[in-house]
């Protein structure tokens, strides 16, 4: 497949639908220079997006967070995303949301005075962990430690808060890994570079407590269909030392879906029938 700059197709970008080639950004906007940039990552299934107000309402706070007003309401950015999905001929795709601050008559920190940008842009993507989400993904273990909220925003989905991710998961596949697991700054189990995470136990849930990564969609979703079918679910602090005695792991995410995990590190886990129901069922919720 080309690369990401050179397709056919349509970007919806600030207002109007452009061809996919012409989609492009000023080497001085704002947001390449100082990652003043927030975004979102769907799924459309079937012709509809997965929680698509609520991927839409959390861009406009992640741009709250940043201090960064996007122009464009809930039902505005909804449209844009169903003209884009019609002018692909798209019915099942990834769905890409961005705003940044682009270029303008400030180039420093402080960039009041720059428009605040949008695009929604739309491909085709498959099984983001390739066939890891039937064996089992093998993760490593990273390096770096998921901040403290004193240091980030980390209830803003932000570009910014990706870079530790983009390096330990180019760590994780040198190792053969298909992505990597956080601590946090207190030593805490944290998240994947791109999911949350969640571990069973004696048929219990226990999965990290979203003081100090983003409260995921799917993480919500999963949580939410847990106790539906009456299984108890422990939202804490899980330490280190824990991970001997979890059987199963899996990860939540938008493009991750529901995906077992095999290994983390020195840690193993079977791909049991908690994890296979919770992916199936997710996997019918998603396409009703």
């Amino acid at each position: 497949m080309a690369g990401y700059d050179d397709r056919d197709g349509k970007i919806w970008m600030d207002g109007k639908l452009v061809d996919w080639r012409d989609a492009n950004v000023h080497v001085l906007s704002h947001a390449l220079h100082y990652a003043s940039s927030v975004f979102e990552g769907e799924r459309c299934y079937n012709g509809k997006v997965f929680l698509s107000r609520k991927h839409s309402e959390r861009l406009l706070n992640s741009g709250k967070l940043l201090d960064m007003e996007i122009p464009y309401s809930v039902d505005e950015i909804e449209a844009a995303k169903r003209a884009v999905l019609d002018a692909n001929d798209m019915s099942d795709a990834y769905v890409r949301v961005v705003a940044w601050r682009g270029v303008g008559e400030d180039m420093g920190v402080s960039a009041r005075r720059n428009p605040v940008r949008m695009a929604v842009a739309t491909w085709e993507w498959g099984s983001y962990y390739g066939d890891a989400k039937y064996k089992g993904a093998k993760l490593d273990v990273a390096k770096w430690k998921r901040p403290s909220p004193e240091t980030i925003p980390t209830a803003a989905k932000a570009a910014g808060l990706y870079m530790i991710c983009t390096m330990s998961k180019h760590a994780a596949e040198e190792k053969g890994c298909s992505d990597a697991m956080f601590f946090d700054y207190r030593g805490y189990v944290a998240e994947a570079t791109g999911a949350n995470i969640f571990f069973v136990k004696d048929g219990e849930v226990h999965t990290p407590i979203p003081d100090a990564i983003l409260n995921g969609l799917t993480r919500q979703t999963v949580i939410t269909m847990l106790k539906e079918r009456g299984i108890t679910v422990h939202e804490r602090h899980i330490m280190p030392e824990e991970l001997d005695s979890f059987e199963q792991c899996w990860l939540t995410g938008s493009a991750a879906e529901v995906t077992p995990v095999g290994q983390i590190g020195d840690w193993n886990f079977e791909v049991g029938s908690l994890t296979r129901e919770i992916s199936d069922a997710y996997e019918k919720l998603v396409r009703t």
